[in-house]
């Protein structure tokens, strides 16, 4: 635990909600210091300015406020950067929130160092990953910064004295915050996360009432809806032709998917603190721009360059899920990714069915694709079939020695 005495002025990660507005309040009183707030809007799709008043009403004040829009940013410099990789965590997960934690550490350290903070503050348990994720982004900006996460340190251990310590505080508690959450969420622009209480049993399905992003498939359109994607080193541009900003193509491929039912992921991880976890993700567009992303890679990477790619992509994912993204082995593989996006430029074309989503099409200026070579007709001698005997020969003398000695 901090000193308390060392400790004058702290930026506090602040939504606004319950646990936040437990933790400022406790901040000021256990610590005795003057509270920066600093809410980011990553696109949650969530009124921020309520913060602002519940922020004031604290006593914080107006200049030591803060509520950044941040979407374009995140999208541009860490969401496309990992769509680049192909990132999947243990095969399946899209990663939504583990890539908004570093923006949101880089922000705060930021702010800190703006209004002369002497330490930062999260609302993360001491349970999950989130924790580790902020403290190691906040290390990596500010060897030095002083680290206050309230879970780790008070003994307010469940929602009744939470709720207690709001009422005897004079902290405005809302109805439905009363009783126990049937489940806690996390939502960005790329993703809402929903796990605990009614999804904790592995054997029991998701309710329908947990989807909040994703149209029921079974309830999806029955005619399938195409779509282009245009993309230009690894990037996509626009959609349908329209050329849209970061945040915005992806808010738009949000509605697509949406409305699709496409998406949805329920998935029992490995939690880098230790423990198995299930929760429900919904990644309606980062499924599609996912499977997009790969569909120009398909035509227009070397296979050499695309499997080693595919080789790092799980390790490049981990770093990331356990809070790595300001190492310098993920900007290592960073580097090497973007390298091989330079031709990774073109059009897909995807179809998009009662949750599913299928790559139908792909064309692209830097296509390694020939149709002459590939074609089951004449080829007019663009490959000599005879060929392929020698090849298959040499690949086959370690095994053909092996087997004359009986392996």
């Amino acid at each position: 635990m901090n000193s308390t005495a060392d400790i004058k002025r702290v930026v506090l990660a602040y939504s606004g909600g319950l646990d936040t507005s437990v933790i400022l309040k406790w901040l000021q009183t256990e610590y005795q210091c003057e509270v920066v707030t600093f809410t980011a809007d990553l696109g949650q799709g969530e009124e921020l300015e309520p913060a602002r008043a519940k922020a004031r009403l604290a006593g914080v004040r107006e200049e030591h406020i803060f509520i950044d829009d941040l979407r374009e940013e995140f999208v541009r410099d860490y969401v496309f950067p990992m769509m680049r990789a192909n990132a999947l965590y243990e095969g399946l997960y899209l990663l939504g929130t583990s890539i908004a934690r570093p923006l949101i550490a880089k922000r705060q350290i930021e702010i800190a160092r703006e209004v002369g903070a002497d330490a930062v503050a999260h609302g993360a348990t001491g349970k999950g990953n989130d924790q580790v994720r902020f403290e190691l982004g906040y290390y990596a900006l500010n060897p030095d910064i002083k680290v206050i996460a309230p879970w780790r340190e008070w003994d307010l251990t469940s929602r009744s004295k939470l709720i207690e310590f709001a009422e005897a505080h004079q902290i405005p508690v809302t109805k439905d915050k009363r009783g126990e959450a049937p489940f806690s969420t996390d939502a960005n622009l790329l993703h809402t996360s929903s796990e605990g209480k009614v999804l904790e049993d592995p054997w029991e399905e998701v309710p329908d009432y947990v989807y909040s992003r994703t149209d029921n498939p079974e309830d999806a359109p029955d005619t399938p809806e195409y779509i282009t994607v245009d993309f230009e080193r690894g990037d996509a541009v626009s959609v349908n032709g329209e050329g849209l900003s970061p945040a915005s193509l992806l808010a738009r491929l949000n509605e697509l998917g949406k409305r699709h039912g496409i998406g949805r992921l329920d998935l029992v991880e490995n939690r880098f603190v230790g423990m198995k976890s299930r929760g429900m993700y919904e990644t309606p567009g980062g499924t599609i721009l996912h499977l997009a992303h790969r569909g120009i890679e398909q035509i227009t990477l070397d296979r050499g360059a695309a499997h080693l790619k595919d080789k790092l992509m799980p390790d490049y994912a981990e770093l990331i899920y356990n809070g790595f993204w300001f190492s310098p082995e993920r900007e290592m593989l960073q580097a090497a990714i973007d390298h091989s996006q330079a031709n990774v430029a073109g059009t897909v074309r995807l179809k998009l069915y009662k949750g599913s989503v299928h790559v139908v099409g792909r064309k692209s200026p830097h296509s390694l694709y020939s149709e002459k070579i590939v074609t089951f007709e004449d080829d007019a001698g663009a490959y000599d079939q005879r060929d392929a005997q020698g090849f298959i020969k040499l690949n086959a003398l370690r095994l053909r020695l092996l087997g004359r000695r009986g392996h």
